[in-house]
């Protein structure tokens, strides 16, 4: 395949930044995206799906990731940490993002659905 774009993702709650009574869980991220085609492609923008348990969905779109725009060429990876704050103890995030292949074609690498919970929450 050209265009392989992998996105795993480790999320985890951050208890020195969740504040309970004022609704406020936070939880970092860790994203690896790794180029598993077989040309060069940079990221762009990104597009994130944020939804807390009562239903609310906050939209996030912006250039790159953590301020910048990664190059990878075939089997490279790059790994960033970022967060999220939501007002309930648990929710998901899902999104994409936008790349430009070496060859100058745009797509969009899809970003999975994915958990954010403070311990022992889920059942």
């Amino acid at each position: 395949m050209k265009n392989n774009i992998k996105i795993t993702v480790k999320a985890a709650p951050l208890a020195q930044q969740t504040i309970p009574f004022k609704s406020q869980y936070a939880f970092s991220y860790t994203i690896t995206i790794s180029n598993q085609g077989e040309v060069g492609a940079q990221l762009l923008s990104r597009h994130w799906i944020i939804q807390d348990e009562t239903g609310y969905i906050e939209e996030v779109v912006g250039e790159g990731v953590i301020g910048i725009q990664p190059h990878l060429l075939p089997g490279e990876a790059f790994e960033y940490t970022s967060g999220s704050v939501i007002k309930t103890p648990t929710g998901t995030m899902k999104g994409e993002y936008g790349m430009v292949s070496d060859t100058g074609e745009r797509f969009n690498a899809e970003i999975l659905e994915f958990v954010l919970s403070e311990p022992y929450t889920l059942q």
